[in-house]
């Protein structure tokens, strides 16, 4: 089965700590030794993105940022997992790395299952 994780927070929480980048790099090597990472990645301010939408019939664009959220998506990994308790394990150890390292950080990850044919 395989999961994304999205990690949300406030766009502007301020410098994501070094010793948080490289404690998340040795999470990521890890899973890629067990095989089961198969993308991560952090993801620039709403700034540089724009939002697609579609209502009522009809199409608008709004390019970023996106003031009126309260959070942002960061990053995200993809994991090829057996469970859906694999996929909260593999989770809950990269949340504990913001606990350890970026104390007072709030924010979280969401984990959806991927839909496969």
């Amino acid at each position: 089965m395989r999961f994304m994780a999205m990690v949300k927070s406030k766009e502007n929480a301020g410098p994501v700590p070094q010793a948080l980048m490289e404690a998340i790099a040795t999470l990521g090597e890890e899973a890629g030794r067990a095989g089961v990472l198969v993308q991560m990645g952090g993801l620039l301010p709403s700034g540089s993105g724009a939002r697609v939408r579609v209502s009522d019939g009809k199409l608008t664009v709004t390019d970023g940022p996106f003031t009126e959220a309260k959070e942002v998506i960061g990053g995200f990994a993809v994991y090829e997992l057996g469970s859906k308790a694999e996929a909260l394990e593999w989770t809950e150890r990269f949340m504990r790395l913001h606990i350890e390292h970026w104390p007072g950080w709030d924010g979280e990850t969401e984990l959806r299952q991927i839909f496969t044919t």
